[in-house]
């Protein structure tokens, strides 16, 4: 949570004030309020974490402890593309630690962080309920099914040149 500057603090004011309208008249609501900026953002921005202090009247020390004590919540911006790695029960039992590592290894970053170049983000998730298809791996809500190791560098290859096509469009 490093952003400081009142510059950025204003850039994130408005939409957290909107996102947070519906729930801040609503007692025990932090965290749906939390969910919707998540929602909006993709994260929660320091700069929005002390907008919500403001807004619902809760000491900026609990949203942190919210924050950090729920795994749902980020406080740094994720990358572009989302990689979640099932590591629940039947994927685990088939093999996601192993597709795990081999994710760590092709991009070089471990489970919670984003490589440098902001492109993909890697994180662990419990379930993502498709336990027949196990192991299983989601990118952008994509599912890949069975995944293997050797199936790794290509789902990044797929997302690389998916950000390199995007990128030629834009210009």
């Amino acid at each position: 949570m490093a952003e400081n500057n009142s510059e950025e603090e204003e850039k994130y004011k408005a939409q957290t004030i909107e996102a947070v309208g519906k729930w801040k008249s609503k007692r025990g609501s932090l965290i749906m309020a939390l969910h919707e900026i998540q929602g909006v953002f993709g994260y929660i921005p320091w700069a929005s974490a002390r907008t919500v202090a403001d807004e619902m009247g809760v000491p900026l020390a609990r949203i942190y402890e919210v924050l950090t004590f729920y795994n749902y919540f980020k406080i740094e911006k994720p990358g572009k593309n989302i990689i979640s790695v099932c590591d629940g029960t039947a994927c685990h039992l088939k093999g996601s630690q192993s597709v795990l590592k081999a994710y760590q290894d092709e991009l070089g970053i471990g489970a919670g962080e984003t490589t440098p170049d902001g492109l993909f983000h890697l994180q662990i998730v419990r379930c993502l309920g498709c336990c027949g298809l196990s192991p299983v791996s989601v990118v952008n809500g994509k599912t890949y099914s069975r995944v293997t190791p050797g199936d790794v560098k290509n789902i990044i290859a797929e997302w690389r040149a998916k950000e390199t096509e995007n990128n030629a469009e834009s210009k």
